[in-house]
């Protein structure tokens, strides 16, 4: 066994060996839930793992990154991710691995040549709320784990400061959904399994108002977003619905059936994004970054 953060002296070169059979079984969602661990794959996530790693651990947090893979061809191509996982206090060792070794680990056709195993990063809903956030993303019942990935880099881009998933949601920890955050799923809260009921009770009660997207909605996002660059000049506007720039929480349904008839219920109002030219409705993940711009955008204007 090497120092941590120095490659061991042979390259793992056997496809069936012990360990690679051990983090290939991370692919599968019971493998993940029995040791709390997933997959990053690729520089971009790796590169994001490793930074949150650094930062969890001098906060004296757990440990992002447990194990990390590597080809002798990647590191020499991306030699700041070395150096990343060398860095004084890292406590990681790098395994230089084949890459029929990765592609044995991973469920990818072609390995981008790194892999980091991640312990589980979500935390508890009381943790979002105590931080007092101004933009949350609740994703209800979403199955495509690449239209949850989207959202959750959205919310990333937006400057969100948490993403929910509902009970029944897909798996974020999903391989695909994984590489789909591109690397956003080290970047900011992510809740797990969530009641939809007690999310928005909990949310109420610290302040957070509740929209629910739905392309029947009775408000029009174009309208709020008026609204409120009207009341950043001082305008007055006596028939106000609701003050985009206030704290929210955004409910997003399932990509074909939408929100559910109770989960609708649940929100202080349902807004449609409007459609202006022929197309029937926008995905999943085209409305959500419209509508959580439009909220980073007006509390923005409002701070």
């Amino acid at each position: 066994m090497s120092e941590p953060g120095r490659p061991p002296a042979e390259a793992m070169t056997n496809p069936r060996a012990d360990r690679v059979r051990d983090v290939a079984k991370l692919v599968g969602r019971s493998g993940r839930l029995k040791r709390r661990q997933f997959l990053a794959e690729g520089p971009q996530a790796v590169r994001e793992a490793l930074r949150a790693h650094r930062e969890c651990l001098a906060a004296g947090g757990t440990p992002v990154v447990a194990e990390l893979y590597a080809t002798v061809e990647c590191l020499k191509r991306y030699p700041e991710l070395m150096d990343a996982a060398s860095a004084p206090g890292q406590r990681l060792q790098v395994r230089i691995a084949s890459e029929l070794v990765l592609s044995a680990m991973t469920d990818t056709v072609n390995p981008q040549g790194i892999l980091a195993v991640c312990n589980f990063v979500d935390v508890p809903l009381t943790e979002v709320l105590a931080a007092k956030p101004k933009l949350i993303a609740m994703l209800c019942r979403v199955q495509d784990p690449g239209n949850a990935g989207t959202v959750l880099r959205a919310a990333d881009a937006a400057g969100a400061d948490a993403v929910i998933f509902s009970q029944s949601s897909v798996d974020i920890y999903n391989p695909k959904a994984v590489r789909s955050t591109a690397g956003s799923l080290f970047h900011l809260p992510v809740v797990l399994g969530a009641d939809v009921g007690e999310v928005v009770a909990a949310a109420k009660a610290a302040g957070v108002g509740i929209l629910a997207a739905d392309g029947y909605g009775q408000l029009n996002l174009d309208m709020l977003q008026d609204e409120s660059a009207a009341r950043a000049f001082d305008q007055e506007i006596p028939d106000s619905t609701y003050a985009l720039e206030s704290p929210t929480l955004w409910l997003f349904g399932n990509e074909a059936q939408g929100l559910a008839g109770e989960e609708k219920a649940l929100a202080d109002h349902r807004v449609a994004v409007p459609v202006y030219g022929s197309a029937e409705s926008l995905n999943l993940g085209t409305a959500a970054t419209v509508c959580l711009y439009a909220s980073a955008r007006a509390q923005r204007r409002a701070g």
